[in-house]
């Protein structure tokens, strides 16, 4: 099936006993030749993919999670570890957005391209951040609705991301907080260029005070429950580390020095308080994740970012 310039093309089925319920494909484009390697997971209650008169949730991503290579599977099974001791928690399906990868699971080139927000003046490599957010919503999310899941009613969405991921979710709520229901961010790199997103945040939702902001229009003051939620999270020991028994001082004043400067504490509270004056949310919530570092950060939030998401 191609949408636009996209073409989806389905991977032979996986035995039932691997991976069930879940099923995967590459969507590739030609024109600017790239591919992602997308996995779907549903419920185990489902029989198929064609079930009907379902409704669901869909967490990025209908959730949709980027770095799918690394987070898909940890994303399925926080839904699926979960059903059978939270009896009201509803259907979801979550969608992953990787990489055709073999020996890795970050390709730290392109998603550096996609996830990064474009700046005013010229970039190398060139932002890809506006196309892989057009391929976001204008592509997968239809192929989703209209192949994947024909016969589903889904209601609400959330986009996830981790680090850089994390940097592109917040910048997608200010391009258009309408494109998604729930916006979870994890570990955002908000030390990118300077932390210029933080101002982006003020410059675009206002602060609820006396800057309007560029996005104040009737899609943003519409009644609250229409509006999006954030959730931001972040490790304590990402910006203050502490020194591991099995490092030498010298090592852990290396490592300190390489991660301090980007501010993660104090940058990712800064968007919290942004976001929450700006008063264009429904709601925004920021955690601090004790003894964590930034690799173990990713895996935490997604599992409290079930929870967020469908509180809301």
């Amino acid at each position: 099936m191609s949408l636009t310039n996209w073409s989806f093309t389905p991977f032979p089925p996986l035995p039932a006993t691997i991976l069930p319920n879940a099923a995967f494909w590459n969507a590739t484009n030609p024109v600017n030749n790239i591919t992602y390697q997308i996995q779907v997971s549903w419920p185990f209650e489902w029989s198929s993919r064609n079930v009907a008169n379902k409704t669901a949730l869909s967490i990025l991503d209908e959730r949709y999670v980027l770095d799918g290579n690394a987070l898909a599977g940890t994303a399925s099974e926080a839904f699926k570890r979960r059903k059978p001791v939270s009896f009201s928690q509803p259907d979801a399906v979550v969608i992953s957005v990787g990489y055709p990868l073999t020996d890795s699971v970050y390709d730290l080139s392109q998603r550096a391209t996609d996830f990064r927000p474009p700046l005013s003046t010229p970039q190398t490599p060139p932002s890809g951040a506006d196309p892989f957010l057009a391929f976001l919503t204008s592509s997968l999310r239809p192929f989703v609705k209209s192949t994947v899941f024909p016969n589903i009613n889904f209601t609400r969405d959330a986009l996830y991301g981790h680090s850089f991921g994390g940097l592109f979710v917040l910048w997608s709520l200010i391009q258009n907080p309408n494109n998604f229901d729930t916006y979870l961010s994890a570990s955002p790199a908000l030390d990118w260029n300077n932390a210029s997103l933080l101002n982006d945040i003020t410059t675009r939702l206002g602060n609820g005070i006396d800057i309007p902001g560029e996005l104040y229009s009737s899609n943003l003051t519409s009644s609250k429950l229409s509006r999006p939620a954030v959730m931001i999270t972040y490790g304590e020991i990402e910006q203050f580390p502490q020194r591991k028994r099995t490092e030498t001082e010298a090592e852990f004043q290396f490592r300190k020095n390489f991660i301090q400067p980007f501010k993660m504490t104090r940058y990712a509270r800064e968007a919290f308080d942004r976001i929450e004056g700006s008063g264009r949310v429904r709601d925004v919530a920021v955690k601090e994740y004790k003894g964590q570092d930034h690799s173990s950060v990713g895996a935490s939030a997604v599992n409290d970012g079930v929870d967020y998401f469908i509180d809301w």
